[in-house]
């Protein structure tokens, strides 16, 4: 018989990794538009997160769209999006030196950041689609003199046109080599990146669920962050892989068409 004075139990959120996980490439995986219906006819809170800073929520809204994957642009947070509220909480209406992109650009602008070669707070490095010599120098010259590095995410490598292309924790390695100066990473796994997304969607670590297709990102700042995790091995992590690790996913699934919300 069931307690007429217990209170149900609150829908779950969910913080879903893009490649890998909902989309392979140009390509959608299986079911994950469903999986995505699901989520929205269930009245489930959801982000979706991407460490590479390069893109606008507006520009994965795009791409989604044009796969057939309907999401509006508030459901994408990004490690650009991390980054810009990371440094404005650290010193509010400050400025930066950027390399990057169009992403990480107009995250910086919304929290009330001026952009600027002179004597910046901090020198902030992303995704773009070619990173300038002359802005690298900039950068390092920067560093050098004392402003504090920071970096959206340590991922060396990024899918791109004709296979794998180096991203911003090449770069940073790069600055670092340079100048002796270790970058501070927002984003995956930095559980720093998981609390401002939980933040974002006014949600506690024990109700929300991490969703991921690496065990060395996704699943590890999730267990690191207090979130159920799932593991999908739609993307790069096989069966055999996840025995390599020291921890474990609470749940291993073929995809998202496997997860009911």
């Amino acid at each position: 018989m069931s307690d007429k004075n217990s209170t149900p139990a609150r829908k779950k959120s969910y913080l879903i990794d893009m490649d890998g996980v909902l989309v392979q490439g140009d390509r959608p995986i299986p079911g994950a538009g469903d999986f995505i219906q699901r989520l929205i006819q269930g009245g489930h809170k959801f982000l979706i997160l991407t460490n590479n800073s390069r893109y606008t929520p507006q520009d994965l809204q795009h791409r989604l769209q044009t796969i057939g994957l309907s999401v509006t642009a508030d459901h994408f947070f990004s490690s650009a999006m991390a980054t810009a509220k990371f440094i404005k909480s650290q010193k509010p209406h400050g400025s930066a030196y950027v390399l990057g992109g169009t992403g990480l650009y107009q995250a910086l602008n919304e929290v009330g950041y001026t952009l600027t070669d002179y004597n910046p707070d901090f020198v902030v490095l992303g995704e773009t689609d070619s990173y300038s010599y002359d802005k690298i120098i900039r950068a390092s010259q920067l560093i050098l003199s004392g402003v504090p590095f920071i970096a959206t995410n340590p991922d060396p490598a990024a899918p791109g046109e004709g296979g794998s292309v180096p991203a911003c924790g090449a770069v940073a390695a790069l600055l670092e080599k340079a100048t002796g100066y270790i970058p501070y990473f927002v984003g995956k796994p930095n559980p720093l990146v998981m609390r401002i997304a939980l933040r974002t969607l006014d949600e506690h670590s024990e109700n929300a669920v991490m969703i991921g297709d690496r065990m060395d990102t996704d699943v590890k700042v999730g267990l690191e962050s207090g979130l159920e995790t799932i593991l999908v091995l739609s993307g790069v992590t096989s069966r055999e892989l996840i025995l390599k690790f020291p921890y474990r996913p609470g749940r291993v699934v073929g995809s998202v068409a496997e997860i009911e919300p």
